[in-house]
């Protein structure tokens, strides 16, 4: 039996996927997967036996559904494509579109995502990842059809030197998560099993990616610890380093922006990045599983680059806490973040002209509450009294959180649920004080 991948498993408009059910959507993809015949579903394990047996690499795709962002990707990333299409069946492929019972200990990217692709060797060795998002809606900055094709055949180069580079993809695999697979998680053991239930509720029984995130942020936050830079800000993107890579290449720089760490180390545009901490690079999405490892108060990681045909080798030096340059705003994450810390409010930082009229200067303080939510804890904030419009200018006695995501950072690495902070605010011209309450 051929076995063969479609990255676009709904041939479907974005309109005919709004007229249908979430039950609909999940029910109608595993029956058109099913009776196509044409690649592996929901069957890892299976992949695993198929790829031993006929010794290809193995091409996983975790998509979320119902995920119309995911669709617009999937639009362009077709399987009738010309190029695409006698890549893939150089593969044994696999749709996954769940998350229960993934071993997490294997399947480490960044949950934000609900398109994420692995590149595997039948004894799990890992060739590279691919699949990267730095916006809520849009995708094409970020991943194209032509990079993807890349990735493919750099990963088909990869395993037919496989001898020779096993040793330099071991970091391609991570350190043991704490849970084996998403439905151990304390906040979602009660609810969720290891497999989907397409005998019942499909998809209430489905753990979707984002889920993972927030019940490993909740992991440590419900036991009192101070959640992990590297769980609250994970995966950053190239853009954090000062990285600007091209989509539609397999892993060339597009530009670097001046002053960055990536300035600072001397890569240049043009520049092809042949290993990043003695990993071979096939996507950007390789490039954030690199920069995801490196310790949050910083060191030195080594770059080689290719260019115009000579070898460059230098270090990026990483400073403490350097991940929190990246964006939070766009990450599912956020919400959860807002319940716990802001009871609800969404926040946006005044303009200079705005602060210049009240007499804030742009270091300090000036967050307007952009929107408070009503219901559950994401009204916690309005039933403490806080209204759209309020402008936050001192929370806990600190002037100097500039951010909404300053903010969040500040109370999920220094406050336990339960906590109270006094918050300063203008409104009407006049300033109040009142209560915030810190929640699990």
């Amino acid at each position: 039996m051929r076995v063969c991948l479609s990255i676009l498993a709904l041939l479907v408009s974005a309109t005919w996927l709004n007229a249908q059910t979430r039950e609909e959507i999940v029910r109608g993809d595993k029956e058109k997967v099913q009776r196509d015949g044409f690649w592996m579903y929901n069957d890892i394990d299976g992949a695993f036996k198929e790829a031993e047996r006929t010794g290809k690499p193995i091409i996983v795709v975790l998509r979320c559904l119902p995920c119309h962002e995911c669709v617009k990707l999937d639009d362009e990333l077709v399987d009738t494509d010309p190029v695409i299409r006698p890549l893939l069946e150089k593969f044994v492929c696999v749709r996954q579109v769940a998350t229960n019972g993934l071993d997490l200990n294997l399947f480490q990217y960044d949950t934000d995502q609900s398109f994420a692709v692995f590149f595997l060797n039948a004894d799990k060795t890992i060739y590279g990842r691919f699949g990267t998002r730095s916006h809520r809606t849009e995708w094409m900055g970020d991943v194209s059809l032509k990079g993807l094709a890349k990735a493919l055949q750099g990963v088909l180069d990869l395993h037919d030197s496989y001898d020779t580079v096993k040793a330099s993809l071991a970091g391609k695999r991570g350190q043991p998560m704490e849970v084996a697979s998403p439905e151990l998680y304390p906040s979602l053991k009660d609810r969720f099993t290891d497999h989907l239930d397409y005998e019942g509720d499909v998809v209430k029984s489905c753990i979707h990616c984002h889920q993972i995130g927030d019940a490993q942020r909740e992991y440590y936050w419900h036991a009192g610890k101070p959640i992990p830079d590297k769980v609250l800000w994970p995966f950053p993107h190239p853009k954090t380093i000062g990285l600007i890579m091209d989509p539609n290449e397999m892993a060339t720089i597009k530009e670097v922006t001046k002053g960055s760490t990536a300035a600072d180390a001397g890569l240049m545009a043009g520049d092809v990045i042949e290993s990043f901490d003695a990993q071979p690079i096939v996507s950007v999405a390789d490039i954030q599983w690199v920069l995801h490892n490196v310790d949050p108060s910083g060191r030195e990681v080594p770059i080689k680059v290719n260019r115009d045909g000579s070898v460059i080798q230098t270090q990026l030096k990483f400073v403490d806490r350097w991940r929190r340059a990246g964006d939070l705003s766009w990450r599912v994450t956020t919400w959860g973040l807002r319940r716990i810390a802001a009871g609800g409010l969404v926040l946006e930082p005044m303009e200079r002209e705005e602060r210049k009229r009240i007499g804030l200067t742009m270091q300090k303080t000036a967050l307007r509450v952009k929107r408070a939510g009503q219901y559950g804890p994401h009204g916690a904030a309005r039933r403490a009294g806080f209204q759209e419009g309020d402008v936050i200018v001192s929370f806990d006695g600190r002037s100097d959180l500039k951010t909404e995501q300053d903010l969040l950072t500040y109370v999920v690495t220094n406050k336990q649920p339960g906590d109270e902070v006094d918050v300063r605010l203008i409104r009407d011209a006049g300033m109040i004080t009142l209560k915030m309450p810190i929640q699990k």
